[in-house]
């Protein structure tokens, strides 16, 4: 299958990866939050910010997955969603409904544009999120689901900036990232999407794709800033044949000993890396790697070359 093909779940926006509304959990109490204070200006962050003048500097992309939050900037903000709530009809709703429903309500948008919204990677506060084109609130009000899952999962995509000001949310200072695309899922979504190969059993390629996936996600520190985080993370999220092929190897009683991400030989003008995946058979301790090409040159990474043998050179 071709790179841009994979269609991990129903997308929000066709064309792109599969996704819809963005998960958000509740927001956080101005007396308990960490993070609050400021309103997010939609043009905030920029991927050159600090630069001396005259010098070039590298924009800094972003490709990340985890969890976004909204959070009430200060006391003020929080007092008028309490005056906002009351006059919506949230009879029998539960507070994550509640939040959902203010915020999605057309006249309440100015309290989007005055919320904190932050992406946290394994539990961690990470990034301050801000829309590069203003029209693109409307993506964080689609990130609050009302139903939240402990399996949801946000994909943000877009340009780390300098690290937000200790005033601009209540003295959480991270970078900021001003974000071109939010596309959001539920795991179980995911896996189910990614086409089965025909040899493969339901039973054993489900689990199989998760286990994979899982292990990308839990690589140490991936916050989505690197290349070689960027060309992981857009593979789990855009290329099956990665599952496909942990699946083989499963069925053939092999163990998946590594992930590694190298810069490629063949890198010219364009940035490109090789995500090397190696099995070893449980049995013979025999080691085979495949590799597959990815070009992470821009802001949105792209497949160079299908998923094929490694030979160690």
């Amino acid at each position: 299958m071709n790179e841009p093909t994979h269609t991990t779940a129903q997308v929000r926006e066709q064309p792109d990866p599969p996704m819809n509304a963005h998960d958000v959990r509740p927001a956080v109490p101005a007396s308990e939050a960490r993070n609050s204070n400021t309103a997010i200006s939609p043009q905030a962050g920029c991927a050159t910010c600090g630069a001396a003048a005259g010098m070039t500097v590298k924009p800094s992309f972003v490709y990340a997955i985890g969890r976004v939050e909204a959070r009430f900037p200060n006391l003020a903000v929080e007092k008028e969603f309490v005056q906002a709530t009351g006059r919506s009809d949230t009879v029998g709703k539960t507070d994550q409904q509640t939040f959902h429903a203010v915020l999605s309500e057309r006249n309440h948008r100015y309290l989007v544009r005055q919320l904190c919204w932050v992406l946290t990677i394994q539990g961690l506060d990470t990034y301050l999120l801000v829309p590069r084109d203003p029209a693109d609130i409307d993506l964080l009000v689609e990130a609050i689901r009302p139903a939240p899952s402990p399996n949801d999962i946000d994909v943000v995509i877009g340009m780390r900036g300098a690290i937000a000001p200790p005033e601009m949310c209540n003295g959480l200072m991270v970078p900021i990232v001003a974000f071109d695309q939010i596309y959001s899922f539920d795991r179980d979504a995911l896996i189910k999407a990614i086409p089965k190969p025909e040899k493969a059993k339901a039973e054993q390629f489900g689990p199989a794709a998760e286990e994979l996936f899982q292990r990308i996600m839990q690589m140490t520190d991936n916050a989505g800033a690197t290349d070689d985080h960027r060309a992981l993370n857009y593979l789990a999220m855009r290329y099956p044949g990665i599952y496909a092929r942990a699946a083989e190897e499963f069925a053939k009683d092999c163990s998946l000993s590594g992930v590694e991400v190298r810069p490629s030989p063949l890198s010219g003008t364009r940035n490109l890396v090789e995500v090397i995946f190696a099995y070893t058979n449980r049995s013979t301790d025999f080691t085979e790697k495949y590799f597959v090409r990815v070009d992470v040159t821009e802001e949105f990474p792209f497949l160079v070359t299908k998923l094929g043998p490694y030979y160690d050179r």
